[in-house]
């Protein structure tokens, strides 16, 4: 529950009010939108690059300190993002926000229920990416009405003392359970550097930021996809919509497909999954109910994504170096999420549509599927 509590908070201040500021800033600054949008995407950056430090301390020490201070950071970046007053200063502060990004988002609470659920760990994992979908629907629109009231300092004002008040207190408090420290490593095979370097690891790390291109992209893509088919903004918004409905029914499922299918099967059929919906996204010209309905399996191919994401370390690996081997698997993911979106709107341009885009993007799923089948270990099941 606290966990629960505290994604919601997380993803939906530090992440979610960001899209429905940004044009207000842009506006009462005068710097670009294109400034405006890089900011946060170093932030995203800094996430990545901070997350494998972050996951190696967390492995010793537990996540009660890890999440603690994380949230102390968030709280005060915030608060001083908000009175940037320059663009450098405004870099700066999502620098920060990008640091603690990496120690109070999905890594470090994975990592937590991971060790704390042992064989439940798909369960809980589940539960919380289930509640942690809901952070854009509850603080999108706050994030909306407070902007409609007060402008975006205040607002971001606001939000780090919801965050504050919420998140801060929580894993202080609430993170409590014994996190006892793992023994020396007593063979070879079982030090995470020697995962790390290992052709599995490396193959997984390769087919799973390939993956994530062809799955956040498509979020992105979507909705000007949609209008060059001849949809309204908002028929492609509610497209857009029912894909997080998918996300939920995706994840809904993930449990029963652990319990049918191999690690090599379960990766390779996710990646190809989400390779399928966007081509069928690409191919089909329409009618605009057809083109809605598919929307809904390519959000349950990225919904799953999310949860085969959680658990590829532990499913090959076990649960011993998690916090460190998934950082170092979060890291290169995380930078192909922030930089999606750019390549495709790039490639769009350059080739004339979106449609392109999205066949493209079905051959880079299909190309993460292929090598997934070479990213399982001899002695995972």
């Amino acid at each position: 529950m606290v966990l629960c509590l505290t994604q919601i908070t997380g993803w939906g201040v530090l992440f979610y009010a960001f899209p429905v500021l940004a044009p207000d800033i842009a506006a009462d600054t005068g710097w670009s939108t294109t400034a405006v949008i890089g900011a946060f995407s170093v932030a995203q950056l800094v996430s990545a690059a901070a997350g494998v430090p972050v996951g190696r301390v967390l492995d010793r020490i537990g996540p009660r300190a890890v999440m603690t201070v994380g949230s102390l950071v968030a709280v005060g970046s915030l608060a001083g993002m908000a009175s940037a007053r320059s663009l450098p200063w405004f870099f700066g502060w999502w620098v920060l926000i990008g640091a603690s990004m990496s120690a109070t988002l999905y890594q470090p609470a994975f990592a937590a229920l991971t060790r704390w659920h042992g064989d439940r760990r798909v369960q809980a994992l589940t539960a919380l990416t289930l509640v942690g979908g809901l952070a854009s629907t509850v603080f999108a629109p706050l994030t909306a009405l407070l902007a409609e009231h007060l402008d975006w300092r205040q607002t971001y004002l606001v939000l780090a003392a919801v965050a504050a008040v919420l998140t801060v207190p929580a894993h202080f408090f609430g993170l409590r359970l014994p996190w006892t420290a793992l023994p020396p490593v007593e063979h070879h095979a079982e030090n995470p550097t020697v995962i790390a370097r290992s052709r599995p690891f490396v193959v997984l790390v390769v087919a799973m930021s390939l993956g994530g291109v062809a799955v956040y992209a498509v979020v992105v893509a979507m909705v000007p996809l949609l209008a060059e088919r001849g949809l309204s903004t908002t028929l492609a918004a509610w497209a857009l919509g029912l894909g997080g409905v998918g996300q939920v029914l995706g994840r809904l499922g993930y449990a029963r497909l652990v319990q049918r299918t191999t690690v090599r099967v379960r990766t390779v059929s996710i990646l190809l999954a989400a390779s399928t919906t966007a081509l069928l996204l690409g191919l089909l010209p329409g009618p605009a109910v057809a083109l809605i309905a598919a929307s809904v399996p390519a959000g349950a191919a990225r919904g799953v994504f999310t949860l085969l994401h959680a658990t590829a370390i532990t499913d090959r690996w076990g649960t011993r170096h998690y916090g460190r081997l998934s950082g170092l698997l979060q890291a290169p993911l995380a930078v192909t999420a922030a930089v999606s979106p750019w390549i495709a709107t790039a490639v769009a341009e350059r080739l004339g549509g979106y449609p392109t885009v999205f066949v493209l993007l079905a051959a880079t799923g299909a190309v993460a599927a292929l090598l997934a089948t070479r990213s399982v270990p001899a002695d995972a099941h």
